[in-house]
């Protein structure tokens, strides 16, 4: 029984701003660092085996303060980051509707697609469970990223709902078939 750990990155500013990141490099705002560091004291009472993180700024820095706090060294990875936003990266809602309109998801605004970030996640994915089969293992990524592999892993859940900065959301995997053992918990910042 292996079982994966997603942890969704602390807040930053365009989180607060409801910017779109998807792949720009935004650091942890104060508020971000306070959450990395109740989330490390939570994960550190914990027994996890590996950490992984994607290569942004936001998650290397959670996935920092977990593994310093568990004294488990973090591996980065490309393939988990925030799927791509294209051209609606750093834009509000409201400043998506000014230039685009109210339609603007039906255009072709260079979005990545859940299918790529399904392929790169599965890719990494595949990787990480036969080196690490029947371990304990975080990955620390993003909101959009999490998202799209819970609904690839889970095909008949309905796992889209927002998900809280630095929440933690287990998987589970039992020879072919995955189980969700906790969903977008944040009880270290109650």
């Amino acid at each position: 029984m292996t079982t994966i750990g997603f942890i969704r990155h602390g807040s930053t500013h365009w989180n607060k701003e409801g910017r779109a990141q998807g792949s720009s490099d935004i650091p942890l705002d104060e508020d971000g660092l306070a959450e990395a560091e109740k989330l490390a004291e939570r994960i550190g009472s914990e027994k996890w085996d590996s950490i992984y993180s994607s290569h942004l700024l936001r998650a290397k820095q959670t996935a920092d303060r977990i593994g310093g706090r568990a004294g488990i060294p973090v591996w980065s990875d490309e393939r988990i980051r925030e799927a791509g936003g294209g051209e609606i990266e750093g834009t509000t809602e409201q400043e998506r509707i000014a230039k685009w309109g109210a339609g603007w998801r039906e255009l072709d605004l260079g979005i990545e697609k859940p299918e790529s970030v399904i392929a790169r996640g599965r890719s990494f994915l595949d990787e990480v469970l036969s080196r690490h089969q029947g371990k304990r293992i975080l990955i620390v990524s993003h909101g959009a990223f999490i998202r799209t592999m819970l609904n690839h892993l889970l095909p008949d859940s309905e796992y889209d709902g927002h998900l809280t900065n630095t929440s933690v959301t287990t998987l589970v995997l039992d020879d072919r078939d995955w189980t969700c053992g906790l969903y977008n918990c944040t009880k270290h910042l109650e």
